[in-house]
């Protein structure tokens, strides 16, 4: 019995080893991917080159109630965490360990700003490393106003449409000021499949519907 249980011992000594190994490996890729992104594009000139693009609104032009449609279904601790969410990554890493899959990443609006403006969509654990480099940076850089209002200018709603701007004149015919609370939910749900969602009226209005429960269960909007 004592040799099992030293051999078990060892064993697990042997594996923390190569977890941290492992991990130290991925944080120095991540990192290296993250000043390469800056070699490419220093964040000031990427953000000042979103904020002169056609279609940019501004928080002003935007429903408080799809700002916190936004909030309450992508990441509704954003305004108390500093970029990256240790709870939310922790429960996606143990899925992913466990799946053997990326399927869920824990990213923040911030992370997700940072995909949006310098990484590719793969899923791949370094790039989500770099990631998080950059949302801390971000965050010490905007205000969480700031960074709310870049990530919904950037992201994608489908059918070749960017923007919250653009998104909501294509699919609604209307300025976003002027979006019905069920509208918000509805563009603030298609960012997470859009080619799905926006090809499927049925799986938004279902995405939707999880939004403003979303919204009811974290009292936003």
């Amino acid at each position: 019995m004592r040799v099992v249980l030293r051999a078990l011992r060892r064993l697990l000594l042997v594996l923390l080893a190569v977890g941290a190994l492992a991990a130290g490996i991925v944080t120095l890729r991540g990192y290296g991917l993250y000043h390469e992104a800056l070699g490419r594009a220093p964040i000031e000139q990427t953000v000042d080159a979103v904020r002169a693009g056609e279609g940019y609104v501004t928080l002003a032009e935007l429903p408080q109630t799809y700002l916190d449609a936004v909030v309450a279904i992508e990441d509704h601790r954003f305004y108390d965490h500093p970029g990256f969410d240790v709870i939310a990554i922790c429960r996606a890493a143990w899925h992913d360990l466990t799946t053997l899959s990326l399927e869920q990443g824990g990213s923040t609006i911030t992370q997700q700003l940072a995909k949006n403006l310098f990484f590719s969509q793969d899923k791949d654990f370094s790039r989500k490393v770099a990631e998080v480099f950059m949302a801390v940076d971000l965050e010490g850089r905007y205000s969480k106003e700031e960074i709310l209002e870049l990530y919904v200018n950037t992201s994608y709603f489908g059918d070749g449409l960017t923007g919250i701007g653009p998104a909501a004149r294509g699919y609604l015919g209307k300025e976003p000021i002027d979006m019905t609370r069920d509208e918000c939910a509805l563009m603030a749900g298609l960012p997470n499949a859009p080619g799905v969602l926006s090809a499927d009226p049925e799986l938004a209005r279902e995405r939707a519907l999880l939004v403003l429960g979303q919204m009811e269960k974290y009292g936003l909007g």
